[in-house]
């Protein structure tokens, strides 16, 4: 690599999990620097030449951190296949933080994201169910980047990867409730992975809060016994690995 690596940790997910406001703390933060738009979708970019990675492009999204903490946010990374890869091979000792929301509601809140913007056109029940059969025919073959509201949800298998190419101590969970309802803790742990002293207790905030609109759909009950269904093995994993579990 012709320069350091200038980036040491990465927001790296969950989708609608609560990234947005987690990195609106940080840009807070007078002890961290971040990049000066949230997502910046480096690793995730299959435009790259990845045998020979343009960092300096990836840098070009950074002012100059003078010696503090440097980071970025972009919550496919932990989703999206070689992402976690190709970090470790940019920076082997990153620090990596997920934020993660109870998958049925990621979901729901997922489908509305789309459906507000006109990306989804047909309703949730059928999007969980046999919308799945879209992502045979995305490229990367399985992954897409709007379609995946039950996908992104299994969190214990993206977990798995994580732990396997990253030391545990270089990672930190977070869950979307705890941050939204308290956030002192949340950021205090934050500050502790990035070798920070304790910081002032910031107001709670919300970010992105789902659009007023009627989406000609609902969560069902039997929706989100179905998703259940399709989690369960997934969120024992997930238990196993870092003693969360949701529903």
């Amino acid at each position: 690599m012709a320069q350091p690596p200038l980036v040491n940790f990465i927001v790296a997910g969950v989708q609608k999990g609560g990234t947005t406001a987690l990195f609106d703390y940080l840009a807070q933060d007078r002890d961290i620097a971040v990049s000066r738009t949230k997502e910046v979708h480096f690793f995730d970019d299959e435009t790259q030449d990845w045998s020979r990675p343009d960092y300096g492009a990836y840098h070009a999204h950074f002012d100059d951190p003078a010696g503090r903490p440097c980071g970025e946010a972009t919550p496919i990374y932990a989703y999206w296949p070689d992402c976690l890869e190709r970090i470790r091979a940019y920076n082997p000792a990153m620090r990596l933080i997920l934020v993660l929301r109870d998958p049925v509601e990621r979901a729901w809140s997922h489908w509305r994201m789309e459906y507000a913007r006109g990306v989804e056109t047909e309703p949730f029940a059928w999007c969980i169910r046999q919308g799945r059969r879209r992502l045979f025919a995305a490229e990367p073959w399985g992954f897409h980047r709007e379609f995946s509201y039950v996908e992104r949800g299994y969190y214990g298998e993206q977990v798995e990867r994580l732990f396997g190419l990253f030391p545990r101590d270089q990672v930190l969970i977070l869950r979307s409730e705890d941050l939204r309802r308290d956030p002192a803790p949340a950021l205090g742990a934050t500050r502790r992975l990035l070798g920070l002293p304790p910081g002032p207790a910031p107001a709670p905030r919300d970010a992105h809060v789902g659009r007023e609109m009627d989406y000609g759909s609902e969560l069902t009950p039997e929706d989100g016994a179905f998703l259940r269904g399709l989690y369960a093995r997934d969120q024992a994993r997930l238990e196993t690995l870092t003693g969360i579990r949701f529903g």
